[in-house]
């Protein structure tokens, strides 16, 4: 069970807000930076075939929902301390066998996205809060594989 605040909620929903200011370039930020670290990366989305394109819908609605599930994420802590996904989310992640590197190399890409789209209004706390957000999202989507 992991404690979240009313404070750590509002700077996890601020974050995405600003995110949702520009998908298209955030996006091209958070896919940009997954293929830096991690170039093999490319095969797991089917949408990245031709590269990061940002007038591509699947790639800016892909991004709007990882983002969007670690916003619910942080609702669901600051609601129950815990973070329940989706069976069906698990399986594709286990039918892609996601590892625990890959995890990390998205939460990177997360954090320097979030960090890029809120600017001066980052703060410790904050990629605190991010960061927990999405470490809990992830543990439940690897204990429904």
């Amino acid at each position: 069970m992991v404690a979240f605040s009313d404070k750590q909620e509002a700077l996890v929903n601020g974050a995405y807000e600003a995110f949702k200011a520009d998908i298209p370039k955030y996006s091209v930020v958070f896919y940009t930076s997954i293929l830096e670290k991690a170039p093999a990366a490319k095969n797991l989305f089917s949408f990245l075939a031709n590269g990061v394109d940002p007038s591509n819908p699947k790639l800016t609605a892909h991004a709007e929902k990882l983002f969007g599930l670690v916003r619910d994420s942080a609702a669901q802590l600051k609601a129950s301390g815990a973070v329940v996904a989706d069976a069906a989310l698990g399986a594709v992640h286990s039918q892609k066998a996601v590892n625990d590197a890959q995890f990390l190399v998205v939460k990177e890409a997360l954090v320097k996205t979030l960090k890029e789209a809120v600017g001066a209004k980052w703060s410790d706390e904050l990629s605190g809060a991010v960061e927990v957000a999405y470490d809990e999202l992830a543990a439940a989507i690897k204990k429904a594989y």
